[in-house]
């Protein structure tokens, strides 16, 4: 099982589509293990952008995402961080497909909904960012075993 940090950007918690976009993780199966409405700082925008810094846009990105607060999420499924992205859609809102959360409710490329890691290094490193570890809790989801079947080997501490 992996791991991968969500933010449901301000643009989302304005237009009231929260509930949709969490939502739409829990339906597709993934776990929530953290949560929680933060109101992120510049300074650690910067760093959480920082491959964007040499970017014409940075600086208005990092007001937009401090302007109100986000959501932050930590879900888990098997191959998460793949069935997120593919979930969110590309950045570009209008390059996104219907049916992607972006494509859905996006078309714009700042403001478009979610922002998910690209990768296990970017999730680990974003999550302990964002995160403390008594923010992150463990508990056996019951429908995993619906959801996976034995031969998807979903063996953790708690499951079968």
């Amino acid at each position: 099982m992996e791991q991968t940090l969500v933010i449901i950007k301000p643009d989302a918690v304005n237009r009231a589509l929260v509930g949709e976009v969490i939502k739409r993780f829990e339906n597709k199966g993934l776990q929530i293990k953290a949560m929680k409405m933060h109101m992120l700082q510049p300074y650690a925008l910067k760093d959480h952008y920082a491959h964007l810094k040499e970017k014409g846009f940075f600086e208005e990105l990092v007001k937009y995402m401090s302007s109100i607060p986000s959501i932050l999420m930590v879900l888990k499924g098997k191959e998460a961080i793949k069935v997120v992205r593919t979930m969110v859609g590309p950045t570009q809102g209008r390059d996104a497909l219907p049916g992607t959360i972006r494509g859905d409710y996006s078309v714009s490329n700042q403001s478009n909904v979610v922002h998910a890691s690209e990768n296990k290094k970017a999730a680990k490193a974003e999550i302990e960012r964002l995160f403390s570890k008594e923010e992150i809790f463990d508990y056996r989801k019951m429908n995993f075993d619906w959801i996976y079947s034995k031969d998807e080997k979903y063996i953790e501490k708690g499951g079968k």
